[in-house]
């Protein structure tokens, strides 16, 4: 088998690669360390690179990526390269776009054309659905948290009813009508685009919404990667900042190599065209608020503006991957997430 992983010196490329490497398994990995472009030194990738005989890598734009699939033939396309900050893509709406929107766009293209027949997986995000889910009205405010409870109305104008949050937010939250950030738009047109090309080429797409994902290799930074980088301030004596909502805001969080499992238990028997809400769910979540008391971290401030656009609340419903693929399950909690962050 060959496995062309995209963004493979990010957290979820590099546990990946690591996931698909052995005797039986080559690895092409394309990286070129944009992430140190978005958010500094500090955020470079080139730390997780991997020196193994059956992996090649390829620090190139994918705008260049054609050749090495018309001639490595990879079985699958894992598509985890991506512009991931909310805030940094209101900064840079024109490459945000670009990165996250028209280049999935040419991988699909690339892989209609080389390779049709190869599995195609994309890392889209929660952030697709906008801020519909603030619109929660049994939201309540909790002593460290908010919490979403049942039978709820989302939406302003836009009516639509979710009668069980007891698993999280399923696939049948809208994305219209909503506030995306220019980032969740760009990962809605890549999403939509690879779904497309399962229902309209017939291509072996599926799409990942993904939580927050995180792990001991994520370049934790102020503007993408909360518990990362909550970590580092930690570690690094740095004050750490919480925008708005008292600190009360819930992310459900999810270790990369739960996820990878969850990728390679679709490559392994693809269901084209499906969508799936992917995260820690009810298993793993946290608020901005018990992550600090739990790391016991005093130096923080508070900035009373949320991020426009911002969830209040975020938990992913699972239950349909898990009923598609019963043999995957979580290997990490909200306790082992902090150990592998910590260590």
């Amino acid at each position: 088998m060959k496995v062309l992983i995209t963004g493979s010196l990010g957290l979820v490329g590099s546990a990946a690669v690591r996931y698909y490497l052995n005797e039986a398994c080559e690895v092409i990995g394309v990286d070129n360390d944009m992430r140190k472009h978005f958010f500094g030194p500090e955020a470079s990738v080139l730390k997780n690179m991997i020196d193994h005989g059956n992996y090649r890598h390829h620090g190139i734009d994918i705008s260049k990526i054609e050749p090495i699939i018309e001639a490595e033939k990879p079985d699958a396309i894992i598509h985890c390269a991506a512009q991931p900050s909310h805030d940094y893509s209101a900064q840079n709406p024109l490459l945000d776009f670009g990165i996250n929107a028209y280049s999935t766009l040419m991988l699909l293209e690339m892989t209609r054309k080389h390779i049709p027949e190869a599995v195609f997986v994309y890392l889209s995000t929660n952030k697709v659905y906008g801020d519909t889910p603030n619109y929660f009205r049994t939201m309540k405010e909790e002593e460290t948290r908010y919490e979403a409870y049942n039978t709820v109305t989302v939406g302003m104008d836009l009516v639509t009813e979710f009668s069980d949050l007891s698993n999280g937010i399923s696939e049948g939250m809208p994305v219209d009508m909503t506030t995306h950030s220019p980032f969740g738009v760009s990962k809605l047109a890549g999403d939509l685009y690879v779904q497309e090309y399962a229902r309209y080429f017939g291509l072996k797409t599926g799409v990942f919404r993904c939580g927050c994902i995180t792990g001991a290799a994520h370049a934790g930074a102020e503007l993408h990667g909360f518990l990362s980088y909550m970590v580092r301030c930690k570690k690094e004596n740095r004050r750490y900042k919480v925008y708005g909502y008292k600190g009360k805001q819930v992310r459900d969080n999810i270790h990369a190599s739960d996820l990878v499992r969850a990728i390679d238990a679709f490559v392994q028997d693809p269901s084209p065209g499906e969508v799936y809400n992917i995260g820690g769910g009810r298993h793993s979540n946290i608020s901005v608020l018990e992550a600090l008391n739990w790391l016991k971290i005093k130096d923080w401030e508070y900035v009373d503006q949320a991020r426009k656009g911002d969830h209040i609340w975020y938990i992913s419903d699972v239950s349909k991957f898990k009923a598609h693929y019963p043999g995957w399950d979580y290997k990490y909690n909200m306790w082992a997430i902090m150990e592998d962050l910590m260590r």
